[in-house]
């Protein structure tokens, strides 16, 4: 059974069909990626998946557990985390404290715990400070962990808001266009931290219009067009697909 098993899963928004009938699976240990032209339904792709939108038609589930329709929260418990097209980090905040968030999804201390500073809350706060550091010194930003988020280049905020992803410890990461905006060197680091993230054992669904990053890190690809799944492959056999190239290039 795939960890992550998308069927028929349907979307429109007004007159808008965004989504029609999409379905794929994403074995676990892997790394896939979405491709696809601006509007061809990624972004809601995984909106959909992480419980942000709520589909019209079809089953998505984790772990063998249809996640459809459930709220955010629900399903980062369940073990999934994102990053977002638009970056989402509080800009006044410091990067540690961004990445701190992601972690407080394992809390256990009430809030009646918290507003007394209990010594399990207490302890508890001195977990999520570890993890949170360790999140940052993997993803590569734990300098800049007393630095006010805002203050931070496009890329750093980037590297923190994945240093956030990975806090909340997921059996699966989605990253929606995580090369948007970086350079080349940016983007070479980027696909190295992927790479090294799945030898973690983490399986990551990625969405990107970097084709060289997208080839060159998964392990098969899903290509969307108008809403509709057109190919879903290893990365040369896509690359080779007439309806593919059709997309891409034109007739």
């Amino acid at each position: 059974m795939a960890l992550l098993e998308i069927e028929g899963v349907s979307k429109r928004f007004g007159g808008v069909q965004a989504l029609k009938e999409v379905s794929l699976r994403v074995e676990g240990g892997a790394v896939k990626g979405v491709i696809g032209p601006n509007g061809a339904g990624k972004s809601t792709l995984f909106d959909l998946v992480t419980g942000f939108r709520v589909p019209d038609a079809g089953a998505i589930r984790f772990r063998g557990r249809n996640v459809a329709g459930g709220p955010p929260h629900r399903t980062a418990a369940l073990g999934m985390s994102r990053t977002f097209q638009n970056l989402k980090l509080f800009p006044h905040m410091t990067a540690e404290e961004n990445v701190r968030v992601g972690r407080h999804l394992k809390s256990r201390a009430g809030f009646a715990a918290g507003l007394f500073a209990t010594p399990g809350a207490r302890r508890e706060e001195r977990a999520i400070a570890a993890a949170a550091l360790e999140a940052m010194e993997f993803a590569g930003v734990l300098p800049l962990a007393a630095r006010p988020a805002g203050s931070l280049s496009y890329g750093e905020q980037r590297a923190v808001e994945l240093a956030r992803a990975l806090a909340s410890e997921p059996d699966l990461l989605l990253l929606d266009e995580p090369a948007a905006g970086l350079n080349l060197r940016e983007t070479e680091r980027l696909a190295d931290l992927v790479l090294r993230i799945r030898d973690r054992g983490v399986t990551v669904l990625l969405v990107e219009h970097d084709m060289s990053l997208v080839m060159g890190i998964c392990d098969e690809v899903a290509v969307l067009c108008f809403g509709e799944k057109i190919a879903d492959a290893p990365p040369r056999s896509v690359q080779g697909d007439p309806e593919v190239v059709r997309v891409y290039l034109g007739e």
